[in-house]
C-alpha cells in the first residue's frame, strides 16, 4: 500500500495553542479559579476555549456524592481511602457507565454516572484475573479483558459472568483488545505484533508487525484505537511514535519521535480518536495529553500532575465517547456545549479517572 506523507508542520490553530506554552510538559493554564466550583477551560483564554474538565472519579462515592467535605470526613483526606480501584489501567464508557480496570486489584470498578451507584467486579474461578491491563466494551454490553500474567484475553457478559478465555500458552502478552465489528484487534507487547482474532471464537485470523523499528515495524505495542475510517492506530511505545493500519494490516504511516517537544514522546500509552481523525495520545512521562491534528502535527495539549482537581498522573489510557454526554452536562459551565467526552486513566494521584468535556461557549 502507498504511504502517506505526514506534514510535521503546525497549523495556524497550533501555533496559537502551542504558543501559550512551549514546553511539553508545562500544562496549558485554565481560567483563573476562586472556588472549586469554577469551571477550568483549556486552552488558556483569550483562546477560544476547547476542553472543559468536567469531574474526577476516584472514590466510592463520588457518584453518589460531589461533596468534597463529606468525602474527607469519611475518608480522612487520603489518597486511596474508600478508592473503587488502587491501580487504573485501561478505561471504557458504556450505557452511562465508566469501567476502569484495576490492574493491582483482580478486576475492574464501574463508576455507573447514569444511576449514581458505583461497585467493584472482581471474577472468581475460570474467569479470575491475575494482572487485568485494558477493558474494551461491546455495544451489547460484553466485556473483553486482557490478562498480561495470565495472557489471555476474557470475555464476560453484560451482567459480568464469566463466558471464555482466548489464548494458548505462550501464544501472546495481550496489552489492549480493540473491537472492531466481528474481530478482535489485539496488541502483543511480547512478539511485537497485532492479532486480528475472531470475536466469538477467539481463532485467529491474521497477524500483522514484527520487531524493529523500520515504518510497519513495531516494539512493545501497547494501545490501540479505531479511526472514523476504519483503520487502526498502534502506540508504538518503544519506538516512540504512532502508527496508522488498515483494517487488513497493511501499513499506511507513521508519524511521531522521542523528543520534549510537540508532537514528540517520552512514553506514549493510549490514544484514541475523534470524528474528526483529531488524535488524542496519552504521555505516561510527560504526564499530559496531546492533541494531534491528522496530519500528526501537534494542535495543543493539556493536563499536568499534582492534587488538583483537574490533575492526571502517570496516565495510561484514553477514551472518547459521544453516547453518554447527556450524563455529564450536569458537571459543565451552563454556557458550554459538549460534543464529546474525552476519559483519561491515571495510575497515581487523586484522581483515577478524570472527564473531560470537548465542545464550544454559546453566545
Amino acid at each position: 500500500m502507498k504511504t502517506k506523507k505526514v506534514n510535521k508542520g503546525l497549523t495556524p490553530y497550533a501555533l496559537l495553542a502551542i504558543g501559550l506554552a512551549s514546553l511539553v510538559g508545562v500544562p496549558l493554564q485554565a481560567e483563573e479559579t476562586s472556588g472549586n466550583d469554577e469551571a477550568l477551560f483549556y486552552p488558556q483564554p483569550p483562546n477560544e476555549p476547547k476542553l472543559q474538565f468536567l469531574a474526577s472519579f476516584s472514590s466510592v462515592l463520588d457518584v453518589s456524592s460531589r461533596n468534597k467535605g463529606f468525602r474527607d470526613f469519611v475518608f480522612g483526606g487520603k489518597e486511596n481511602e474508600g478508592a473503587l480501584v488502587s491501580k487504573p489501567y485501561g478505561v471504557a464508557m458504556h450505557d452511562g457507565a465508566i469501567f476502569v480496570v484495576d490492574a493491582r486489584g483482580n478486576g475492574w470498578g464501574v463508576f455507573d454516572v447514569a444511576h449514581g451507584r458505583s461497585r467493584v467486579v472482581r471474577p472468581s474461578g475460570g474467569g479470575s484475573l491475575k494482572k487485568p491491563i485494558n477493558i474494551s466494551v461491546d455495544s451489547d454490553g460484553t466485556r473483553f479483558v486482557t490478562d498480561t500474567e495470565r495472557d489471555q484475553i476474557l470475555v464476560y457478559d453484560a451482567s459480568d459472568r464469566f463466558l471464555r478465555a482466548f489464548g494458548e500458552q505462550g501464544q501472546f502478552k495481550p496489552v489492549d483488545v480493540l473491537i472492531m465489528g466481528d474481530r478482535l484487534f489485539i496488541s502483543d507487547v511480547m512478539h511485537h505484533k497485532i492479532h486480528i482474532l475472531d470475536k466469538l471464537t477467539g481463532e485467529t485470523l491474521s497477524s500483522f508487525g514484527e520487531a524493529g523499528f523500520e515504518p510497519g515495524q513495531l516494539y512493545h505495542p501497547t494501545n490501540l484505537a479505531l479511526s472514523p475510517e476504519g483503520t487502526v492506530y498502534v502506540t508504538d511505545t518503544t519506538n516512540f511514535r504512532i502508527q496508522e493500519f488498515s483494517g487488513a494490516g497493511e501499513f499506511i504511516r507513521t508519524f511521531g519521535a522521542a523528543g520534549s517537544g510537540p508532537g514528540t514522546f517520552s512514553r506514549p500509552k493510549g490514544i484514541a480518536l475523534d470524528r474528526e481523525n483529531h488524535i488524542y495520545v496519552v504521555d505516561a512521562a510527560f504526564e499530559n495529553v496531546q492533541i494531534l491534528h491528522s496530519d500528526g502535527g501537534a494542535l495543543m495539549y493539556f493536563g499536568a500532575p499534582g492534587n488538583e482537581r483537574d490533575s492526571i498522573n502517570m496516565p495510561t489510557a484514553i477514551k472518547i465517547d459521544y453516547g453518554n454526554v447527556e450524563h455529564f452536562r450536569k458537571y459543565a459551565a451552563s454556557n458550554f456545549e459538549i460534543e464529546y467526552l474525552v476519559i483519561v486513566a491515571s495510575q497515581f494521584g487523586p484522581n483515577k479517572v478524570t472527564v473531560f468535556g470537548f465542545g464550544s461557549l454559546r453566545e
